[in-house]
């Protein structure tokens, strides 16, 4: 019988209304799919730019906590604390046996590795990566750097952080832009794929001013996309079914990227998408392919525990690495298309083993298992 232990859960609530307020989106005129959507689209866009509304995305609602929670109680105790500024308080006077991190943090480049920082100064064990690799990871060029010293594929980039300063003419085109230091999508809209150098000058200006953090500017790939769901360490790591972004499913003459909108506006439970596939259709050839390029990935980022990696094939139909994300979304809603949660149960676990076998990994790596 496995040893019950004192777990604390580490997480960032999101605010009710965030990431968007689904009652402004139907009452803004978006309510199908097909003709007609780019007008919206461009109205929808011009205001969440404006008003930010993806500064919570990262966060977890309400409802995956307590899902969360509901797994680790099935066979330990667990006590809820909110990753603000008491919890370096909290956690040192309750001295859990392990932590199970879920918290996105708040402020600077930083924030992934606070909860981290904190628990490794306390001498208190965690799930998943340490604070360096989640740094890393949260700084798209960081990763870019690391990934191509050894020669693992990620596409062409260039960090922009003065518009003034910057030659565009050296700029890949087709590009993405993306803000350097953020996750969930956010500042990734249908614009951010621009195509000539006036769009690309636009945006990169739009996504600093907005962000007030440099740009990522990075080769935009044509094919496919997958994402690809890592569970475990060393020996006993797995990979878990491989998911594909369906773009054929966005609505009508939007750029076929997993975008903002894509994840939290298009994509409602009352008119869900059906944007994810998995098993993805591949020949065993690029499935290997991908799940190599994945496990090297996860392997030279000394990720740990579990991880989600995004893969966009290139012109000659090959995997690079697009974003590497080792504090995965875990939405379990099956209806709200959350990517990690839809691997595993491809894989045979549901939510509750999915949530014990990431803690399970944990335990085994810091010997409490």
């Amino acid at each position: 019988m496995q040893k019950q232990l004192h777990v604390a859960l580490v997480f960032n609530i999101r605010p009710e209304s965030s990431p968007v307020d689904k009652k402004e989106v139907e009452e803004n005129g978006f309510r199908s799919r097909g003709e007609g959507g780019a007008a919206v689209i461009t109205a929808l866009r011009k205001k969440f730019l404006k008003t930010k509304s993806d500064t919570y995305a990262e966060w977890d609602s309400e409802e995956t906590i307590l899902a969360v929670e509901s797994a680790l109680k099935q066979q330990h105790n667990v006590t809820l604390i909110e990753a603000n500024e008491e919890a370096h308080g909290k956690l040192l006077a309750l001295q859990p046996d392990i932590v199970f991190n879920i918290a996105e943090g708040f402020n600077s480049p930083s924030r992934e590795a606070q909860i981290p920082a904190i628990l490794d100064l306390l001498s208190i064990p965690y799930t998943g990566s340490d604070p360096v690799t989640l740094g890393i990871c949260l700084d798209k060029s960081r990763t870019k750097e690391i990934l191509s010293y050894h020669l693992i594929p990620t596409p062409d980039f260039a960090v922009v952080d003065d518009p003034n300063q910057q030659d565009f003419e050296k700029l890949p085109l087709p590009a993405i832009v993306k803000p350097l230091h953020e996750g969930s999508s956010k500042g990734i809209f249908d614009a951010s794929v621009v195509k000539t150098k006036k769009d690309l000058r636009q945006q990169v200006q739009k996504i600093i001013t907005e962000y007030e953090e440099p740009v990522l500017v990075e080769k935009f790939l044509p094919g496919r996309e997958f994402t690809v769901a890592i569970l475990g360490n060393g020996r006993n790591l797995r990979v878990l079914p491989i998911v594909e972004i369906r773009f054929d499913t966005l609505p009508q003459g939007v750029n076929p990227i997993y975008s903002y909108e894509a994840k939290w506006v298009w994509d409602q439970t009352d008119h869900p998408l059906d944007v994810l596939e998995c098993p993805a259709r591949i020949d065993n050839t690029l499935s290997e392919e991908i799940k190599d390029v994945c496990v090297r990935t996860f392997q030279v980022l000394r990720c740990r525990d579990w991880c989600r990696i995004d893969v966009r094939l290139d012109e000659q139909g090959h995997p690079q690495v697009i974003e590497v994300n080792p504090l995965p979304g875990i939405i379990p809603n099956p209806n709200e298309h959350s990517c990690f949660p839809r691997a595993a149960r491809t894989a045979g676990l549901d939510y509750n083993s999915m949530i014990n076998a990431v803690l399970d990994a944990a335990m085994v790596r810091n010997g409490l298992l």
